[in-house]
């Protein structure tokens, strides 16, 4: 059977106007307004860690959307300051929990890493019951670094490529103090603690 190019013309045009949704009124400004709000944007700094881990530098409301999207259970937030009104509101909507574990931002020469504080943000980061899970400090480098670099131990990582990923986020604000840290972290006290499967 032949097809009348003409008729197969009309066919698509009539599949194509079921297919279009209906618009009534050219776009406006304040629906592109609308697209734009709805886009999805990861924090300074995001990157997956492992599975149900990730971390990044501080959020702030553009992100908020992309964070609903990983469907986080917790965040663990690395700085003394309280956390800001509209980020605490936005963990309380979404059920999050919040770990604060407050490590000062100073800079070298008197960076001094608590260990104990160290130790007990690894307790939450490894404790699947909390997953998914967000690491973050003010810009994603140095204490999140940190403490990436001491889970990297606790998986059994080789330190060149432990101190290649902490380099790769802090970029030219690499600290050698940081590193020294990781070198010198003690995991012995993880012995009796299963990791998950993932790590």
């Amino acid at each position: 059977m032949k097809v009348d190019s003409t008729d197969l013309e009309e066919d698509v045009c009539t599949l194509i106007e079921r297919v279009s949704p209906v618009s009534n009124s050219p776009a406006t400004g304040e629906e592109n307004a609308k697209d734009v709000e709805e886009l999805f944007v990861p924090p300074l700094k995001f990157s997956m860690v492992d599975n149900g881990i990730f971390r990044s530098g501080f959020p702030d409301s553009a992100n908020f959307s992309f964070l609903q999207s990983l469907g986080l259970r917790s965040i663990i937030y690395l700085c003394p300051e309280p956390y800001p009104e509209l980020n605490e509101e936005f963990v309380k909507v979404n059920g999050i929990r919040l770990f604060q574990f407050g490590i000062d931002g100073a800079k070298e020469p008197f960076v001094k890493i608590p260990e104990e504080i160290i130790l007990e943000a690894l307790k939450v980061l490894i404790d699947v019951r909390n997953h998914p899970l967000l690491i973050h400090c003010k810009r994603g480098k140095h204490r999140t670094g940190c403490l990436v670099g001491c889970l990297r131990k606790l998986q059994r990582w080789c330190l060149s490529s432990i101190f290649d990923e902490y380099q790769r986020f802090a970029a030219a604000k690499a600290r050698v103090s940081d590193q020294r840290f990781i070198e010198l972290f003690d995991i012995s006290s993880f012995r009796h603690i299963p990791l998950p499967s993932s790590c």
